[in-house]
């Protein structure tokens, strides 16, 4: 059985700007084809406009509200949404100005640094 706690996973910043937890990854579990991360921006932030040619993402929105921008397509998301963006769809996404923006972050297979490309 593999249980990872939130605050045991050491928080860092990514490429793509947002300060990540990986809490199921290549590096602390024995997962296989997914990974699994909690993201937070700062009210305000955002990440850096990208996409990933291999992995397919889910964002699940447990606290704040935001703008996601998928393909060029932008709408308002907060608490409760969930958003896929498919391989190779650039987006990002952006808090509100009126608090953090924090999402769990679903990546098959596994992110990698590699498979994130930008502007």
């Amino acid at each position: 059985m593999e249980i990872r706690a939130r605050d045991a996973a050491e928080p860092f910043v990514t490429t793509d700007g947002s300060t990540i937890r990986s809490l199921l990854y290549l590096s602390n579990a024995p997962v296989a084809h997914q990974s699994l991360a909690e993201a937070t921006l700062e009210a305000g932030g955002s990440t850096v406009r990208h996409h990933h040619r291999v992995s397919e993402e889910i964002y699940y929105l447990v606290e704040g509200a935001g703008v996601m921008e998928i393909d060029g397509e932008e709408r308002r998301v907060g608490v409760g949404d969930a958003i896929l963006i498919p391989p190779g769809a650039w987006h990002r996404i952006q808090a509100s100005d009126d608090g953090p923006l924090r999402l769990l972050c679903a990546c098959a297979p596994p992110w990698a640094a590699e498979d994130t490309y930008f502007d």
